[in-house]
């Protein structure tokens, strides 16, 4: 049966013009193999060419281009030579006309096409051809993918030029690897062109972006460092961080139980080097920082927009090709999808009925909302978690075991230790929910039947996206935004479920929760980093040294080129798609929790450095070369990496706001302090609220055993976290007025905070309107705007946008009387 489908597809395959020449599985290393070669001649190219309206050149560019970068001899040393860089003049370019062959600029035809082009039409022609006798009997019995499935074919791919490490003067993916995939060519620029020329423009999109992102991640690691740095030189200058580890001051305050029976009276001297490690992340410079990064995620997004259109333009993919792309409907749906409709423009064409197209959408809905209710019922399970170890592992330290450890003995503390452990098993929860995940996502996507392969990636990357953005995000949120914010006080304490269950809600310790959600963001995101350079680089090096570990040491005579691409892992159809799942996730941890870890872009940063590097090198070196495919923009990340930038804004301002003290700190320093000087004295008096030991109810009440030896009956009052009125007052434990001025000055902060992204808004839509304007203009010469030229054909001449008596309208007509624009050549 597979050998019959194999003949009849073969056969069609000759039918539409390409040669096969089949290597007979003897000459195979593994003896059993056969091998299939496909070579395309110049007919075939053109003649698909023609079908998929491939632009090509026709004439040379003759409009001068006078920009040059000012102190460009700067950037010489980041510089790559030419014969990497393939720079190539800029032509005028029209889609391919098989019947005007002589229109066009073909100076020699086994070069004219790019290698991403001819495989990209090979591919085509694979996806369509069918392998039955009578193209009307069983119509889904067509495509390459359908012949993988079944198992007629094993593998499917194109071929690489050379071998990585084999040097010849046309050897693209010698120069990719000896230029770009080398770590220690870190510095150097991308060579994006030939990138775009080998592997197309959607992976050469990928590696703009990604270049680009690690380029404006510098800045924000400098000053982000920078705001570390100041933490780290006011260490001892904070008076708060003093009084707590004074003996007379912090020695002297009791803080009543953090937890129900099993934790006794403390003092608040014990928090001392908790509150030293806090200030390195929670002083002033935080609330620059977050400021800074609310004005760096704006300028990010807007200056991509501008690379991307610059590229856009470069690379030829204004408008038509991308709209000729979405046109294009994928094989699964033609296959799958047997009602026929008139369609204006395609005549008959496959659609899926509403009624079947809105059960799926249901069943792909509720599967995702199951999923995340998942992720949402572990994330309570970790909460579980925490409150039910931090009694335990405060029972067990109450006589500090910890302290005979060296160096980290001192540091340890009940809160420090649940924290941790409560991060890597929510680490662990999150990988495996990710794995089973993928899986699902994908299976859900196929069952949707998207109709082009546009909408397929963009449902797919709706459903990933939100899911791990639930996944990773969930117990950074809980930390920042809800831990020690339902407490309660001593004697009407909340409770995580009920009274009965025992499990009273976490509090903060006097430093704050911000340290704590500093280390919850640093396990999670360098534990995500750490694991996907694992499985990027490390797995598929050692898949691939043990599946060709009996041939590689064979000479190329032995040991086929086609053979050694075989051995290569496949770069399946979504690799690209987790890639730029990886970089979003990373940017929303240095963007939406960065006022709590200002180093979150250094680390990004150097993590990106390496990231480059390595995905360049898996890809030269370690994976099958990949279906060519076109792709103007990064698609529906764009919008995505928007709503993360927009929501960053409000969730930096509630962290410091609600999370940081910095709020609290201010409205003492400027209403509340004693005396006549600006002073922070007093302030952890002031902070700390007080409440009779003999209020406490008894289920609140430590058993006598879990006091420390220095607690007597003696002690009758103790300290919490809040600002209510003291016993005996007409008010007793209800919130002062300091309360209600600390609250309405954080409110007033985030409003502040929330002006940035009103000109963000103005910035995109005045983008987007200079867009707008050069739609309809042939030629575009990409400035910032206001300054941004569009130029339309105006009878025999240009005009721009800038002159004031030329009008471009959809025919490109100009004014009566209007005159060309200064230093254009008149031009048809």
């Amino acid at each position: 049966m597979m050998q019959e489908r194999r003949k009849i597809y073969e056969a069609n395959l000759k039918n539409v013009g390409l040669q096969l020449e089949l290597e007979d599985k003897s000459e195979s290393e593994d003896g059993k193999t056969y091998f299939l070669k496909i070579h395309t001649p110049w007919d075939v190219l053109a003649t698909y060419a023609d079908v998929l309206k491939i632009k090509v050149p026709f004439k040379v560019n003759d409009v001068p281009d006078n920009h040059e970068a000012p102190a460009s001899w700067l950037f010489t040393p980041l510089r790559l030579p030419d014969h990497v860089m393939h720079p190539e003049p800029d032509y005028f370019t029209s889609p391919f006309d098989k019947s005007k062959t002589d229109f066009f600029l073909i100076d020699d035809k086994e070069t004219f096409f790019p290698p991403s082009t001819r495989n990209r039409i090979v591919y085509y022609i694979l996806s369509r051809c069918t392998y039955n006798k009578d193209d009307k009997l069983n119509k889904d019995k067509r495509g390459i993918k359908r012949l993988l499935n079944n198992g007629t074919y094993t593998s499917a791919f194109p071929l690489h030029d050379v071998r990585a490490s084999s040097t010849g003067p046309s050897s693209e993916r010698y120069s990719l690897y000896r230029y770009w995939a080398r770590f220690l060519r870190f510095y150097k620029e991308q060579p994006l062109n030939l990138i775009r020329r080998y592997y197309g423009e959607k992976i050469g999109i990928y590696f703009a972006w990604l270049g680009f992102y690690t380029e404006m991640l510098f800045y924000a690691a400098v000053v982000g460092l920078a705001c570390f740095i100041y933490g780290a030189a006011t260490y001892h200058d904070a008076v708060w961080t003093k009084e707590i580890c004074d003996e007379n001051i912090g020695g002297n305050i009791v803080m009543c139980p953090l937890c129900d029976k099993k934790c006794g009276y403390w003092k608040l001297n014990s928090t001392c080097n908790s509150t030293w490690q806090s200030h390195l992340f929670d002083n002033t410079a935080t609330v620059f920082f977050a400021i800074f990064m609310g004005i760096w995620v704006t300028l990010f997004l807007e200056f991509w927009k501008r690379r991307q259109a610059r590229l856009e333009y470069e690379w030829d993919l204004v408008d038509f090709e991308e709209e000729q792309q979405r046109l294009q409907l994928r094989p699964e749906y033609e296959t799958k999808c047997t009602s026929k409709r008139l369609n204006r423009v395609t005549q008959m064409e496959p659609y899926l009925p509403v009624t079947s197209k809105l059960a799926r959408s249901c069943l792909s809905g509720a599967t995702v909302l199951f999923w995340i209710s998942l992720i949402i019922a572990s994330i309570i399970g970790v909460i579980a978690y925490r409150l039910a170890v931090f009694a335990a592992l405060a029972s067990f330290m109450k006589d500090s075991p910890t302290n005979k450890l060296e160096v980290v003995g001192s540091l340890i503390t009940p809160q420090l230790a649940t924290s941790v452990t409560a991060s890597c098993i929510n680490f662990i929860i999150i990988m495996i929910l990710n794995f089973l995940y993928e899986r699902v996502a994908i299976w859900i996507t196929d069952m949707e039947i998207p109709k082009t392969h546009v909408e397929y990636e963009n449902k797919l990357t709706v459903k990933m996206f939100l899911f791990q953005f639930v996944n990773y995000y969930s117990s950074c949120f809980y930390v920042a935004f809800f831990k020690g914010k339902f407490v309660g006080y001593p004697g009407k304490y909340a409770y995580m479920f009920n009274e009965w269950s025992g499990l009273r809600n976490e509090e903060c310790d006097p430093g704050g929760c911000l340290i704590e959600l500093t280390t919850q963001l640093v396990i999670v995101m360098a534990g995500k980093q750490v694991w996907g350079n694992i499985q990027e680089a490390l797995v598929p090096w050692l898949q691939n040294w043990w599946k060709s570990r009996s041939a590689r040491s064979h000479p190329e005579s032995l040991y086929s080129r086609w053979e050694q691409d075989y051995d290569l892992q496949n770069f399946s159809q979504f690799g690209l798609f987790y890639e730029y799942l990886e970089m979003v996730i990373q940017f929303g941890f240095i963007t939406l929790f960065v006022a709590s870890f200002p180093l979150a872009p250094l680390l990004a940063l150097m993590n990106n450095i390496l990231e480059v590097r390595v995905d360049a090198w898996k890809l030269t070196t370690q994976f099958r070369r990949p279906v060519a495919a076109k792709a103007h923009s990064i698609g529906a990340w764009d919008e995505i990496l928007n709503m993360i930038a927009i929501f960053s804004v409000v969730t930096n301002a509630f962290i410091v706001a609600f999370t940081s003290d910095m709020i609290p700190r201010l409205v003492y320093l400027y209403a509340y302090h004693p005396g006549t000087e600006l002073t922070m004295k007093g302030y952890i008096n002031n902070s700390l609220s007080i409440f009779n030991i003999s209020e406490i109810p008894f289920k609140n009440s430590p058993d006598p055993s879990e006091n420390p030896p220095w607690f007597s009956s003696s002690v009758t009052t103790c300290r919490y976290r809040d600002y209510r009125y003291p016993p005996g007052h007409e008010h007793e434990y209800s919130h002062t007025m300091q309360f209600w001025h600390i609250l309405a000055a954080k409110m007033a902060f985030i409003i502040i905070m929330e002006v940035g992204p009103s000109c963000s808004v103005h910035c995109d839509y005045a983008f987007k309107q200079c867009q707008a304007a050069l739609a309809f203009s042939p030629i575009i010469h990409l400035h910032p705007c206001p300054s941004l030229l569009a130029r339309g054909v105006c009878g025999e001449v240009l005009c721009g946008l800038d002159n004031p008596g030329c009008a471009i309208g959809r025919e490109g007509s100009c004014e009566a009387g209007a005159l060309p624009h200064p230093g254009v050549p008149a031009q048809l």
